[in-house]
């Protein structure tokens, strides 16, 4: 059984679900320190006037070490955000099919406090639309203790994983050795080899949220996600 233990993010790109989809379980790991200026809540879109970020404002100063699961919602953001996607993808292929579904989704994420039930709402959201049979759970249902590594492994271990499936950025502090002496497989992800798609707004940028993607190909967006690049299954070393 493969597991992934990842971070919630807002309105992640396409390598976030391509991840999570070759997985059988996703545990929200939102019991971690929030990141100022990290995905948890922003993403980029293409505009007419270039590429864009999209920001929830939480609030941050002074709470360094708060948990994303404890990250509140400063002030109303969900129109201004769905607003800004309309005037820059109302003429993309597939926009007028999907906005009723997208617009849904931030009228619901507009009314929530936490920053990880908004991610939340357009996590399962997207994983519906994408048809991805992933298994979602929070990192609450499996408590864990120790360093980041050890609280991972403990994760997996509890989930009944034998393999673990993180992002590449992760091999500068992952102890793959702990990993494989408790029996659990480390396999590392290659984000190489992305096929391009119709985008609006010139240059072609792979680096922004999915929703770009499903606006512009539909139901044609798992097309895109499949690449020519593979899973690395080899130890950060060789």
């Amino acid at each position: 059984m493969r597991i992934c233990i990842i971070q919630s993010c807002y309105i992640p790109w396409k390598g976030f679900f391509d991840l999570i989809g070759r997985c059988d379980e996703y545990v929200v790991f939102d019991r971690v320190q929030y990141a100022k200026r990290h995905w948890h809540n922003r993403n980029k879109i293409k505009t007419a006037n270039g590429l864009q970020w999209l920001t929830i404002p939480v609030l941050a100063k002074g709470r360094f070490e708060q948990p994303i699961d404890e990250v509140q919602i400063e002030q109303p953001w969900a129109e201004k955000h769905w607003r800004t996607l309309e005037l820059a993808y109302k003429r993309a292929a597939c926009f007028e099919q999907l906005a009723p579904t997208v617009k849904g989704w931030y009228e619901r994420a507009g009314k929530e406090r936490l920053l990880t039930d908004v991610n939340a709402i357009f996590l399962h959201g997207i994983v519906g639309l994408l048809g991805l049979k992933t298994r979602i759970t929070r990192d609450t249902a499996y408590p864990a203790q120790g360093t980041k590594t050890e609280r991972l492994l403990e994760i997996a271990r509890a989930a009944g994983a034998d393999c673990y499936l993180s992002g590449p950025s992760a091999r500068g502090y992952f102890d793959e050795s702990m990993f494989t002496t408790a029996g659990v497989t480390p396999e590392w992800m290659s984000y190489e080899g992305y096929p391009e798609y119709p985008q609006l707004h010139g240059g072609f940028e792979h680096a922004v949220t999915i929703l770009d993607l499903l606006f512009n190909t539909g139901a044609d967006a798992l097309r895109y996600m499949s690449r020519t690049g593979q899973v690395d299954r080899q130890p950060a070393s060789s």
